[in-house]
């Protein structure tokens, strides 16, 4: 292999993508198109819950616990019934997801000290969401009723009574619990597996097309310089994408950066070659553009986004499932975005999901250098 030879190919691919500008224009308009759809549509936060309020009580102690719920910014309480048979109205017209029914008996038993009984109503269309609304009206239901009890008790006794556990909590890394902070990082591996999938997998599909693989045939470049040079023009496209996603997401969405961004860009650059390595050998096994852009979205792009853990928690996913995410390098891509943006560990905390992707650009690369031989031959 020559660096001339291979820097011909490279410049080749270069003027036939400056004679494409509307390519070139997707390409570098795709980073930023994705972040602000995903980042501003895609929310996984779930708050500001909408919630009726059914009151039969009307007490003291009842409003209390309204305040409660209204107080806290996980619920909003949009409105209050005056007949429970509304909530099934309003639930099935999506205005509310919770909705909170207190029984006339409910101030009276509370003040007795006895088992006073609220019922809560959930609209489970959507299971996560109402999981999670469920969690949060539990804790607070429980903090309610703890310190209710603790006031009794100090009435009782005439004596202030601490609790008896003290409980700190704090968030490392996400202090904010904002979703936003866990998906841009993900959404770099996607954008790049994306340029893999538009630009790389039709790179020599389109010479079979237009019938310039004979010329190619005539010189004396190798298919190792082939495919390398080929890669390092959309290798260069997609370390500028990967720059762009990284200056929305950090100064635009404010995604903290905690560690080296030299090695945010060289862990970028090593997935990208394997992305881009994978992309030209399907290119290399069908003459096809169509067909190869259709190979290139099925094979990299929706596992990428699927089954990386980009959005779903590859823990909850079925065990065959979860076994075939380990041939997906989005998956260690990920894993090293979100310890290098959210905690700032270095590669020595890494040296699994680095080596995965060293072997898989590694084997893609020679993968697809001798497939285009077979295929010259």
């Amino acid at each position: 292999m020559t660096w001339r030879r291979t820097w011909a190919m490279a410049r080749k691919e270069f003027l036939h993508i400056r004679r494409d500008p509307r390519s070139l224009l997707l390409a570098l308009a795709v980073p930023i198109v994705l972040l602000l759809l995903f980042g501003y549509a895609l929310r996984l936060d779930v708050d500001r819950i909408p919630m009726l309020v059914f009151d039969a009580d009307g007490s003291p102690q009842s409003r209390n616990l309204i305040a409660r719920f209204a107080g806290s910014r996980f619920f909003d309480v949009v409105g209050m019934v005056e007949d429970p048979a509304r909530i099934r109205r309003e639930m099935d017209r999506q205005r509310c997801l919770l909705a909170l029914v207190i029984p006339p008996d409910y101030s009276r038993r509370w003040l007795r000290g006895e088992r006073a009984s609220i019922q809560l109503i959930l609209d489970g269309s959507d299971s996560n969401t109402a999981s999670i609304a469920l969690g949060y009206a539990e804790a607070l239901l429980r903090e309610h009723v703890g310190s209710w009890q603790m006031s009794v008790l100090r009435r009782a006794t005439g004596v202030m009574v601490n609790p008896p556990v003290d409980v700190r909590v704090r968030v490392w890394y996400n202090s904010e619990l904002r979703s936003r902070n866990y998906i841009v990082p993900g959404l770099i591996a996607i954008i790049l597996m994306i340029i893999a999938a538009l630009l790389a997998s039709l790179t020599l599909a389109r010479e079979w097309e237009m019938g310039t693989m004979e010329q190619l045939l005539s010189t004396p470049v190798r298919p190792s310089e082939i495919v390398l040079g080929k890669m390092l023009a959309f290798f260069a496209i997609g370390l500028l994408d990967m720059l762009i996603a990284l200056l929305v997401g950090v100064v635009f969405f404010r995604v903290p950066l905690r560690g080296d961004p030299l090695l945010v860009l060289l862990m970028g650059g090593l997935f990208l070659f394997g992305a881009l390595g994978w992309g030209v050998l399907i290119s290399a096994l069908v003459r096809s553009q169509v067909l190869a852009y259709q190979l290139g979205v099925l094979t990299s792009f929706l596992p990428a986004f699927l089954l990386s853990g980009f959005i779903f928690a590859i823990e909850n996913m079925p065990p065959v499932v979860q076994a075939v995410t380990y041939l997906v390098p989005a998956r260690y891509f990920i894993v090293i975005l979100r310890g290098l943006f959210l905690k700032g560990v270095g590669v020595e905390l890494l040296v699994g999901e680095v080596a995965f992707l060293i072997a898989y650009a590694a084997v893609v690369f020679g993968l697809a250098t001798r497939c285009l031989q077979r295929r010259l031959a």
